[in-house]
């Protein structure tokens, strides 16, 4: 497991299935209708119930970037916050998927939570490129806990190896400075 202290906060990387971690909130690389499809939105409808897209019908959306929260159902997490990543192609997209992160961060603080796990958000079928991906989410992550924050613990769940190498090497970068 790779990790890195910034202040009060660890940020590490594990390889794994997000649905089966158990903290306070984890991060489903949603849609902007908030329909709970394949991938790691999959893995949580399987895991958590209706329940959980129950809420999300009922907020009826977000925009790109954006994100919103919902009670966990039956899954070990808390809550699932349900941050809209970029389709790879659209225009602004490293903008789009800051965005994603930073508001993913803010509602865990809003929410006082002390944990939260996030996936490569973008990577799967919106076909954004997994260095990207990691350089952009862990360098807004980095400099977000720098500010100040509640999270004791943010978490990088990645599917398979190669996405935890990638990530790996740009979390080695950031602690180098």
């Amino acid at each position: 497991m790779t990790t890195l202290r910034v202040g009060r906060t660890v940020i590490q990387l594990v390889q794994g299935d997000i649905a089966e971690l158990d903290t306070d909130a984890i991060v489903n690389a949603a849609n902007t209708s908030l329909k709970l499809g394949g991938g790691v939105a999959g893995a949580i409808r399987r895991r958590g119930g209706p329940k959980i897209q129950e809420e999300c019908d009922r907020m009826g959306g977000t925009f790109v970037g954006g994100a919103v929260i919902t009670s966990g159902g039956n899954l070990k997490a808390k809550y699932v916050i349900h941050a809209v990543g970029p389709v790879y192609g659209e225009g602004d997209e490293d903008q789009k998927l800051r965005n994603a992160t930073l508001n993913s961060l803010r509602l865990a603080d809003e929410h006082h939570l002390g944990s939260i796990t996030f996936p490569a958000i973008s990577t799967g079928i919106f076909g954004f490129p997994m260095e990207r991906c990691a350089e952009i989410m862990l360098t807004a992550t980095v400099s977000y806990v720098k500010t100040g924050t509640n999270l004791k613990r943010v978490i990088f769940c990645l599917f398979d190896s190669e996405a935890l190498k990638v990530f790996g090497r740009h979390l080695d970068l950031l602690k180098r400075g």
